[in-house]
């Protein structure tokens, strides 16, 4: 699916509230629609397994879902993933074709402890989901999080490996839904924004403004990023029951606010600096939307920031 520019610009100067409200809505609907595959799979499994790619929204969308799923009358929690990273030992984590090592490989899970997880939540039984500490790199089972699902309960395994054969492959009996950011924004027949730019520009923003990680480092990142991608999370987005997408029609003109002081600060002398321009250039066709009028409880609010929801 595509968007049109001409139509997004409209919008936002006819009524750019509206325009909002009415994106909202519609992703409401992809969030309620998942909620009726959920529950219609409760009786084989309480186990969700939700996956995408970086910068899709993720987090947020899990705990929508289990907003949703709560109004409908059935409680679920919300599990990160990256709580499963293995403590790694440096002479056998996984590693990059040029030495570094490979965060994006599915290797850097604890695949045993998570299957063993999702076959006692269905059994009944209580578990201690671990903390991972980034800070340290290191996984704290003593921080860890005690769950047990009563009946007609759910948890929302949310992560990007989440549909990776190592763990959907051995829990066919799950819900599976994968998110990505997908559509691209046409001018006519001219693209004017890829989807793969939405994505980039909400890492972009939410590194430089929460976890103090210049544009430039992103960009110098996302090329693994993406080659992640293409190996371990996109070949398994066939399992799932629901494909999605989080883009929102609105959100160039949101980001534009926040994205191009970062992308103009960086020096020429970047090696980056012409990609870096490319996606300043395909800003400029857009008209700016006031961040004020983004909802508090908008997917956006994941990587903008000033949201409902808390992000850990």
């Amino acid at each position: 699916m595509a968007y049109q520019l001409q139509e997004i610009n409209r919008r936002v100067r006819s009524g750019a509230a509206e325009f909002l409200a009415e994106c909202d809505e519609n992703y409401a609907q992809r969030v309620s629609l998942a909620a009726d595959r959920i529950l219609s799979n409760l009786e084989h499994s309480p186990i969700v397994l939700l996956s995408g790619p970086s910068g899709s929204g993720k987090t947020t969308t899990a705990m929508k879902i289990a907003e949703e799923l709560l109004r409908r009358g059935v409680n679920s929690r919300a599990v990160a993933m990256d709580n499963y990273f293995l403590t790694q030992d440096p002479a056998t984590v996984p590693r990059t074709p040029d030495g570094s090592i490979d965060y994006e490989s599915p290797l850097c899970l604890d695949m045993d402890l998570l299957s063993q997880h999702f076959a006692a939540l269905s059994r009944g039984e209580e578990i201690l989901i671990p903390k991972f500490e980034f800070a340290r790199q290191m996984r704290n089972d003593s921080l860890g999080t005690p769950l047990k699902l009563e009946k007609n309960e759910i948890a929302i395994f949310e992560g990007i490996h989440a549909l990776n054969d190592d763990i959907a492959g051995r829990h066919p009996e799950a819900a599976k839904l994968y998110i990505s950011a997908r559509s691209n924004i046409n001018e006519g027949a001219v693209l004017r924004f890829k989807g793969t730019w939405m994505r980039l520009t909400r890492r972009a923003v939410r590194d430089y403004s929460f976890r103090g990680t210049g544009v430039a480092q992103t960009l110098a990142m996302w090329a693994n990023v993406r080659r992640g991608e293409k190996l371990y999370i996109s070949p398994f987005r066939s399992r799932a029951d629901i494909i999605f997408d989080s883009s929102l029609p609105y959100e160039v003109p949101v980001m534009k606010n926040y994205a191009l002081p970062i992308l103009q600060s960086v020096p020429e002398n970047n090696e980056r600096h012409d990609e870096m321009l490319e996606l300043v250039k395909a800003f400029e066709h857009f008209e700016a939307i006031d961040p004020a009028l983004v909802a508090q409880d908008s997917l956006l609010r994941e990587f903008i920031g000033g949201g409902s929801y808390k992000y850990h």
